[in-house]
């Protein structure tokens, strides 16, 4: 009798790329140790001789520093680390379908959050710490996108708008105190069991990034809306506006899943930012101390129209991912519309004043589909991208009407979920449920034919 023949199970292949990152943080010096494991599959359809990965916290004098790097456990020591690129040399080829584990232990080294004499010139820094506020974002190396005829997509940073491109991925992060100390975490990911004492997990998957802001002085409020939790973490004092977060986010979360499509995520979380801006990340956003400061108790104020434009970003920004630095518009645009998607449906009597409140009518604006290169100043670039790009989505809707307005959208929606998406998907989805001429729009907002 002839003796079968085993055959090895075939192994799963790995849908993104993952990151297992262990944050040994003094919250009383702001310095962290970090040891953090990458597993990358080369999904590009090319060949690939090297990395690039973005190191942010390298931008700040002193703030970053690689103590060992190794690829499949072979160290490298030839990689070259200028400004926020870090690009290492592979030591195999990595063929297309390819899984690569790239480990690294570095150190980090918190910056004080500075404040910008001119906001509107530039975006106020949100990674760091103040007296009340420690924020990481963008704090751990993660490898850039890679594009076929492009390469690898890390662009400049810019006084305003944002630069960085993103893969979908998986995280697990392991947070310990070293100096013992208590506060509360607000977080990208949903919180898991540690395994080990004193220290706290979070998980989140198919996200773009993973942020974390810490304080001492948070109070929280929650509610669940199906298996999503929500939060709003808060400073004292604010209990009333912090509610109000807390609630608009609930009630835009509601209307993005029923006309836009599923959220994604187990948790959403907002917070006070300790800085006057509002930017979104996965599963989380900041808004503005003073939008809270400004609140009044009624829906008419920017409290509630950031907290719905940023919770559209989960949407606009997470799930349908583009190029920040090239075509802004894409997630600016959709986000904005969004706020007016939001007050239709829960504030229905408040839409013209929405409209009066957010839009005006500019002198010579310019385009709406400019990199954030071209935005001339943060007003202006604000003008063209975000308004301008609401009122051209608000056309277009006139153009083509209400039922095909929002089967685009959740067409959209649905084909590039976990993708990037361009501005010539964009407009050929818009193809597929409308044949309405639109070349007038086309010629009054872009600069590019698509």
């Amino acid at each position: 009798m002839e003796t079968p023949t085993l055959v090895p199970t075939p192994q799963p292949a790995l849908a993104r790329p993952q990151y297992v990152i262990d944050l040994q943080f003094n919250f009383t010096t702001k310095i962290a140790t970090v040891n953090q494991t990458i597993t990358y599959p080369n999904w590009s359809g090319e060949t690939l001789n090297n990395l690039v990965i973005a190191v942010l916290p390298n931008l700040w004098n002193g703030g970053f520093a690689i103590k060992s790097l190794a690829i499949d456990d072979q160290p490298v020591s030839d990689y070259t680390l200028d400004g926020q690129k870090l690009d290492v040399p592979l030591p195999q080829l990595l063929q297309p379908g390819g899984i690569i584990t790239l480990t690294m232990s570095y150190g980090l080294v918190l910056p004080p959050m500075q404040a910008y004499s001119n906001p509107d010139e530039v975006r106020p820094q949100i990674y760091g710490y103040t007296e009340r506020q420690t924020n990481l974002v963008d704090w751990y190396p993660f490898i850039v996108p890679y594009q076929s005829g492009e390469g690898w997509l890390l662009y400049n940073p810019w006084y305003y708008g944002e630069h960085l491109v993103y893969d979908l991925a998986d995280f697990d992060v392991l947070i310990t105190f070293t100096d013992g100390a208590v506060p509360q975490i607000a977080s990208s990911g949903a919180e898991e069991e540690s395994g080990k004492s004193g220290s706290r997990r979070f998980v989140l998957e198919g996200g773009r990034t993973f942020a974390l802001s810490m304080s001492l002085y948070y109070k929280v409020a929650s509610q669940q809306v199906g298996d999503v939790t929500v939060y709003s973490y808060f400073f004292a004092f604010y209990d009333k506006p912090g509610e109000a977060l807390l609630q608009t986010t609930v009630e835009a979360l509601q209307v993005f899943n029923e006309l836009l499509g599923p959220y994604r995520h187990k948790t959403l979380t907002a917070v006070q930012g300790d800085f006057n801006d509002g930017m979104e990340f996965s599963g989380f956003y900041f808004i503005s101390r003073d939008y809270l400061n400004l609140y009044l108790g009624d829906p008419k104020n920017y409290l509630v129209i950031i907290a719905a434009h940023e919770t559209a970003h989960q949407w606009w920004f997470d799930s349908v991912a583009d190029n920040q630095a090239l075509e802004p518009w894409l997630d600016e645009a959709l986000a904005t519309y969004s706020e007016r998607i939001y007050y239709e449906t829960v504030h229905p009597d408040l839409v013209k004043w929405w409209w009066d409140y957010r839009y005006f009518e500019f002198d010579n604006p310019g385009f709406v589909d400019i990199p954030i290169y071209d935005g001339g100043g943060q007003r202006p670039y604000w003008d063209k991208v975000y308004l301008m790009g609401a009122r051209f989505l608000e056309e277009l809707r006139g153009r083509i009407g209400d039922e095909a307005f929002f089967a685009f959208l959740k067409d959209y929606y649905v084909q590039f979920e976990g993708k990037h998406a361009t501005s010539a998907d964009f407009f050929r989805v818009l193809r597929e449920h409308t044949s309405a001429d639109i070349s007038d729009l086309m010629v009054k907002y872009f600069k590019n034919t698509y």
